[in-house]
């Protein structure tokens, strides 16, 4: 355990495995009629609990303050509220797999991001990067989800929504980092404030519905376990790794998603959607060289 917790590739690949576990698992929520609205909660409600018991047997405590109070409902919102809700509402319309490959896109939209902000300066192989990275996606939305039942346009126009929300809070929560905050600290007080706006939206919509979770219980305690690990890792290796760094568990989330996707939920693509996927590899490929390059000659 302590060698996944220092190495950033270990946290990459078990915090992008178990973040593509969530696609298959939202598929199958949304199948039987749980609102999208209602497993997000199921997330940020499952993974904050669960954590914060973790915390206080460790004999550790949450300190609020007007700092760290700014990040939880920031992240909330940015990292976990919307794209949740935009994941689990376009999954049953694009498929667990082709949704996974939005997850590949958060990187090059990280750096990007990244870029306009300052964060961190742009270099001609990361702007190229960029631009592979996005004639991939070009190439994936012309597609439009699994072979023979193409989506709607708007829904894979949705589907952009995610990456770009998980770039804007893998930026958000470098810079807004509360100074002496732990990871599972952070990921209690962000899950929690998370569920607390899904339920107020929820109320707002009529109401959560709680009875239709009793139809797959297994399927909701695997959720709420793979998503408690999940962001245990997630806050590490947002330390560890920094935010493009970070950014990349959605490569390893999009093959968890397609592969399951196929072997478990019956999806199917066609030759040109995995040609997108491979122009997006080579940009993400070309970003983090840039990234390294540069890490390197800072150095």
């Amino acid at each position: 355990m302590k060698f996944i917790w220092d190495s950033a590739f270990a946290l990459l690949v078990v915090t992008g495995s178990l973040l593509g576990l969530v696609l298959p698992f939202g598929k199958v929520a949304t199948a039987v009629g749980v609102a999208p609205l209602m497993w997000a909660f199921v997330v940020s409600f499952g993974a904050g609990t669960v954590l914060l018991i973790a915390l206080l047997m460790r004999g550790e405590r949450i300190s609020l303050n007007g700092q760290k109070l700014r990040y939880f409902f920031g992240v909330a919102a940015i990292s976990y509220a919307i794209p949740n809700i935009v994941m689990f509402s376009v999954i049953s319309h694009l498929g667990a797999g082709y949704t996974g490959i939005m997850f590949t896109l958060s990187p090059v939209f990280t750096l990007v991001l990244s870029i306009l902000l300052k964060v961190r300066k742009p270099t001609a192989l990361g702007i190229a990067g960029i631009a592979v990275g996005f004639i991939g996606a070009l190439v994936v939305a012309w597609t439009r989800g699994e072979a023979g039942r193409p989506a709607e346009l708007h829904w894979v126009l949705i589907g952009f929504c995610i990456p770009l929300a998980l770039a804007a809070g893998n930026v958000y929560r470098t810079i807004a980092w509360p100074g002496g905050a732990g990871p599972i600290e952070l990921a209690v007080g962000s899950h929690l404030a998370s569920a607390l706006m899904l339920v107020i939206a929820m109320l707002a919509t009529g109401g959560p519905h709680f009875a239709v979770l009793g139809s797959i219980p297994l399927v909701v305690a695997a959720q709420v376990a793979a998503s408690s690990l999940m962001f245990a890792f997630f806050f590490r290796l947002q330390a560890v790794g920094g935010p493009v760094y970070l950014s990349q568990i959605g490569y390893v989330a999009a093959a968890v998603g397609l592969i399951s996707g196929m072997l478990f939920l019956g999806e199917s693509y066609g030759l040109l959607t995995w040609l997108g996927a491979l122009v997006i590899s080579a940009g993400i490929a070309m970003t983090t060289k840039a990234q390294v390059a540069r890490s390197a000659s800072s150095m």
